[in-house]
Formats: C-alpha cells, structure tokens, sequence
C-alpha cells in the first residue's frame, strides 16, 4: 500500500470505521480510539496491505481492537464490582418509556454479544457480503450466517415484545 492509497483509505472510510466502533461501543471517546489506532496500525503494517485490501484490513483491524476493548472494560467491571459488593446499588428508575425509534434499537442491539453486534452492524449498517464479515472477524462464512440468524432471531423477539418498545 502506498501512501497515496492509505490516505485515499482514511478520506474514504474513516467515517463508516468510527461509525462501526461506535456502535459497538457507545462510546464517542473510545471509538475515536478505536479508530485511531487502526488506522495507526494500518500505517505501521501498509506493506502488508495488498492492493484494493484496504478497507477489509481497516476493519478487520478495528474489529479486533473492538474485542480487545469491550474484554478490557469487562474485566475492569467485575474487578469494581467484587470491590463494590458490600454496598447495595440504587434501584434503576423506569418510569420513563422508550418511545424513541432509535433508542429501542439501541436498546435492541445492546442486548447483542459483542460478536452478534459486530455481524449486525456489519452485514446491515456497512453492507458487508458473508465472504468479507468472515474475513474481518476471522470466522468462515456458515458461521456468520448462523451467527447473524440467531443474532436477527434476538432481535426480533425483543422487538416484538410489548414491555420493551412501549
């Protein structure tokens, strides 16, 4: 990859990486991490970058730094709240509904591992063939299908049911 081509790459998909990450993450700061540092690791690794590769690489990159991230804070969490159990948690408050459109599907795709996420997010926000989520995720191509039927599947049944879209 030339230079040319990896600063074609950051005009071209720097938006629809960060997009990706946060969606993934819900979280502006960290996506903006996310996207930084693959782009950081494509330029060290450019050589490595076959032609027409680019965007696939980019985001096979922050696929992973995704993962790596999401394992980070989990592990972080349940070292806080071993730390924190002796004191009881406020209740959660639900007396405001979710009546906004975008805010049950948030609500929808949050329910989702981090895996069936990423392949939603993919297949139906980036418009990814089952061939290229397969290569960005490292799993073969029945898997993603499979993976985002049953991710579909939870979607849906959370969708459907009255207590979460009132």
């Amino acid at each position: 990859m030339t230079e040319k081509e990896y600063n074609q790459c950051v005009t071209e998909y720097a938006d629809n990486v960060y997009r990706f990450a946060l969606k993934n993450l819900r979280n502006t700061e960290d996506a903006r991490d996310v996207v930084q540092s693959a782009f950081e690791k494509m330029w060290v690794y450019k050589a490595d970058v076959g032609d027409g590769k680019g965007k696939s690489y980019l985001f096979t990159i922050a696929y992973h730094l995704i993962l790596d991230h999401v394992r980070r804070v989990k592990k972080k969490t349940s070292i806080e709240s071993e730390m924190k159990k002796d004191y009881p948690e406020e209740p959660q408050s639900y007396d405001r509904p979710m009546n906004n459109t975008r805010k049950v599907l948030e609500a929808a795709l949050a329910q989702l591992d981090e895996t069936q996420r990423s392949l939603v997010l993919l297949k139906d926000y980036e418009g990814y063939s089952y061939i290229e989520i397969g290569q960005i995720t490292g799993l073969n191509e029945s898997q993603v299908k499979v993976y985002l039927h049953r991710a579909r599947v939870q979607l849906r049944n959370y969708l459907v049911s009255p207590q979460n879209v009132i």
